[in-house]
């Protein structure tokens, strides 16, 4: 049997659609701006953002970096929620590449920071000892509250903070597609008060590879001299953007509005890990996007298991989930994450719950089921 992979949606295989466009995908050196295919998606992605314009870069965490370099000067500092990706999970690029720091503000159960503490962090541009606050960062969907969307409303009001400082506004919006279709709204009415975004091609929206930078065009000009400097420069690229125009496309082969389908296949595997024994930690009202977060514990303290750490129960859960044909990953706070993508089923989700309940009770977090009395 195959494996259920819900580690990530960037697992996803890109569609026999996308498959076709870029077997047939006219191309030239995208370095001279000659391709196209990347002509026509970095189009798209500035009028489906509501953006002057954009670039095609080659992942998320290359479209973070090249946006810090054009928005934020040597010794800068941005304010980040802690626990970001662009402050957690890009190798400190901002401090390595850009020369930059990050102040990072603690997100509320939401996803949210809390503006107060957004506006407390600015530093003094007249004292010397300090960085120049030079740019505000969200994520969106917010990963570690479980994938929660940030509201046009939210937004605004930071993007009126940061304004209000004279520094801009940057959306990490790696799932920006899941937070719109989660809140019923347009991605270009998230994004209109920011002034610049990315946004993944290579995770719900089922592309092999890519991420968009989007923003006006003197920035997405500073970005995309960026790109270069960090070796993101690409040639007959269109080949790889030809999936992108696919995803973005309104036809039925689009990839944006199924979206819908991962966000009830993850509201379904929450509630149905909620109910075993031994998970812990899970609110399935929470679900609201294409991410479960929640943890195992024991539930005999009597129980061997129970002299395990936190950390230790964790690691036997998700290997005796593999060896039930099912992927999850380890995630902060000795938690775990599934995630639902373009490639899993109804069908899917409930053979997960199946094996989770069968691995809750080899790893010893839950009794094993008592077996059924034969009747003679």
């Amino acid at each position: 049997m195959p494996l259920i992979d819900l580690r990530s949606d960037t697992v996803t295989q890109p569609t026999p659609a996308m498959r076709r466009a870029m077997a047939e995908a006219e191309v030239g050196d995208d370095v001279f701006g000659d391709d196209p295919t990347v002509n026509a998606l970095e189009a798209r992605a500035a009028e489906i953002t509501g953006m002057e314009d954009g670039v095609f870069v080659a992942s998320g965490t290359m479209g973070n970096l090249v946006s810090l370099i054009a928005h934020v000067p040597r010794g800068g500092e941005i304010i980040a929620e802690a626990e970001s990706h662009t402050v957690m999970d890009e190798q400190a690029g901002h401090a390595v590449i850009v020369g930059a720091s990050a102040r990072g503000i603690p997100a509320r159960p939401d996803g949210t920071m809390d503006p107060a503490l957004i506006a407390a962090a600015f530093r003094n541009p007249l004292d010397m000892h300090e960085p120049r606050t030079s740019l505000i960062v969200l994520e969106n969907t917010h990963a570690h509250s479980m994938g929660q969307p940030l509201t046009p409303a939210y937004t605004a009001e930071i993007a009126t903070i940061a304004h209000g400082h004279g520094v801009p506004l940057h959306v990490d919006g790696a799932r920006l597609f899941n937070a719109a279709i989660a809140l019923g709204v347009d991605v270009s009415e998230l994004l209109a008060p920011a002034d610049s975004a990315t946004f993944c091609l290579s995770k719900g929206l089922a592309c092999p590879v890519g991420s968009i930078v989007v923003g006006s065009a003197g920035f997405v000009a500073r970005a995309r001299r960026a790109r270069k400097l960090v070796g993101g420069g690409m040639r007959q690229v269109g080949i790889l953007a030809a999936a992108g125009l696919v995803a973005l496309s309104d036809g039925p082969d689009g990839m944006v509005r199924r979206l819908a389908e991962d966000h009830a296949n993850a509201r379904r595997l929450a509630e149905g890990l909620a109910s075993l024994p031994g998970i812990v930690g899970l609110d399935p009202a929470r679900a609201t996007t294409n991410f479960v977060v929640f943890g195992v514990a024991v539930t005999d303290p009597a129980s061997a298991a129970a002299r395990l750490s936190p950390r230790e129960l964790r690691d036997r859960f998700l290997d005796a989930l593999r060896a039930e044909g099912v992927l999850m990953v380890d995630y902060p706070h000795d938690t775990i994450r599934a995630v639902t993508h373009y490639g899993v089923d109804e069908e899917d989700v409930d053979l997960v719950v199946q094996a989770s309940r069968k691995a809750l009770a080899a790893c010893g977090a839950a009794a094993r089921p008592t077996p059924a009395t034969p009747v003679n």
